[in-house]
């Protein structure tokens, strides 16, 4: 195999692959025996039809197509490990020359890594961010506690108010004939959660137990059943009846019973903290984030679009097998949510792209300030890695291997950029 490498703009290249005559011999040769099988020419037994009356009846280069597919994706990892050059898109390939005969040639046109200028990255000036904790924020915290700690109580003796779970009957009609789907019966619905449609929730605040009311609402233009959207409905409902969330008492009971504190003093001390820790967490990250902007702000590199595109898709595939896990195919996914595979992907572009130029800029920052990750840093990370999923330290070790552990010491140095980006980052108020 040959390579030849052609730079072009933009930081993209084209790599042309030459697969030599023997090799293209071997796989035409491995594409016959895979289809002889299913080879039938009078006088010859099903599979038994030799290779050069097959290519005599149909032409010399019947396997040539079949041959190249089997041939590129090895021809090009041979070229990658051939390749001097940093590539960082998925390949787009091209055939050049496919005759029988003569050598195998394709091109894979390829995103190089970018070289990327620094500007400033230390002591770029961001907004300081506020971590002071409010007392209303605090009692903000405790009251959700509270609702969650709240019983439900029947309610007899009042209308239905905001934050009641009202139990319905309810039938919806559209040009005054019922639609699938629009009926249900002893359906406890939380007033204000926005569960149903437009204003229908807000139309049963004021409503007794017994009431028939009919609530008036407008399918939004983009609902999913098509021949609902955008249409107005009626809803025959029947209020049978009312719950509502009775909260404890905040005193020193409460307080024990949710905390590992006998009084509301000491409750609402640590629920300070605990948002305190919360907030100067979130702020660092914060921080970090914003002096990472900073330093791309003043760097300067031409990132080539595919290197973005094979981002996206990676996000993509992320984000799929996260759901998977959960139990979400990512088909599914897009059916429930009405979105198109084209569409996350350009809604990611952005954070793809970021993506992309905060790691260049903080490996320009580790080289710049020659960052290395230790061998203590390793060990930490690895126990991390082992404890996540439940594995033996040694064992996970092994599962990395040598190239993992290079590609982990990279990652962990560029974490330390970051570090290092922010922690020298002046703040302005």
């Amino acid at each position: 195999m040959s390579l030849q490498i052609e730079k072009l703009e933009h930081n993209m290249a084209k790599l042309t692959i030459e697969v030599p005559v023997s090799d293209m011999e071997k796989a035409i040769d491995a594409a016959y025996q895979k289809q002889k099988k299913q080879i039938s020419i009078p006088g010859f037994r099903k599979g038994k039809v030799p290779r050069a009356m097959v290519e005599k009846m149909y032409g010399k280069g019947i396997f040539l197509e079949d041959a190249a597919n089997s041939v590129i994706p090895g021809a090009y990892e041979k070229a990658l490990e051939e390749c001097e050059e940093e590539i960082v898109s998925a390949p787009t390939i091209d055939v050049v020359q496919l005759e029988p005969d003569q050598a195998f040639i394709f091109t894979a046109e390829v995103a190089l890594k970018p070289v990327v200028e620094l500007g400033k990255y230390k002591g770029v000036k961001i907004e300081k961010i506020d971590t002071e904790v409010t007392e209303e924020e605090v009692m903000e915290a405790i009251d959700r506690e509270r609702k969650n700690n709240a019983r439900e109580i029947t309610v007899e003796d009042r209308a239905v108010a905001d934050g009641d779970t009202a139990t319905i009957d309810f039938e919806g009609f559209v040009d005054g004939v019922a639609f699938e789907g629009g009926k249900g019966e002893d359906y406890d619905l939380v007033i204000g959660s926005h569960s149903f449609i437009d204003t229908f929730e807000e139309q049963l605040i004021g409503k007794n137990i017994g009431d028939a009311v009919d609530v008036n609402v407008t399918f939004p233009e983009n609902y999913q059943a098509e021949e609902l959207a955008g249409k107005p409905a009626l809803f025959k409902v029947t209020i049978k009846g009312i719950k509502a969330s009775e909260l404890p008492e905040l005193d020193d009971e409460f307080a024990s019973e949710v905390s590992e504190f006998e009084t509301v003093a000491e409750y609402k001390d640590s629920v300070k903290k605990e948002l305190t820790e919360t907030k100067e967490k979130h702020a660092k990250d914060q921080k970090e984030r914003a002096a990472i902007e900073a330093v791309i702000e003043d760097a300067k590199m031409d990132i080539p679009e595919a290197m973005v595109t094979t981002t996206q898709r990676q996000m993509v595939d992320e984000f799929a097998q996260r759901i998977q896990s959960q139990g979400i195919s990512f088909e599914q996914y897009l059916q429930l949510t009405g979105a198109s595979a084209d569409q996350m992907m350009e809604q990611i572009k952005p954070q793809a792209e970021f993506r992309i130029k905060s790691r260049l800029v903080l490996e320009a920052v580790v080289e710049a300030e020659k960052i290395e990750a230790t061998e203590e840093d390793f060990d930490k990370e690895i126990a991390r890695i082992a404890e996540m999923y439940q594995m033996e330290v040694d064992k996970a070790k092994e599962m990395i291997g040598e190239a993992g552990k290079t590609e982990i010491m990279k990652d962990l140095a560029v974490t330390k950029a970051a570090e290092f980006v922010r922690d020298n980052a002046k703040e302005s108020k």
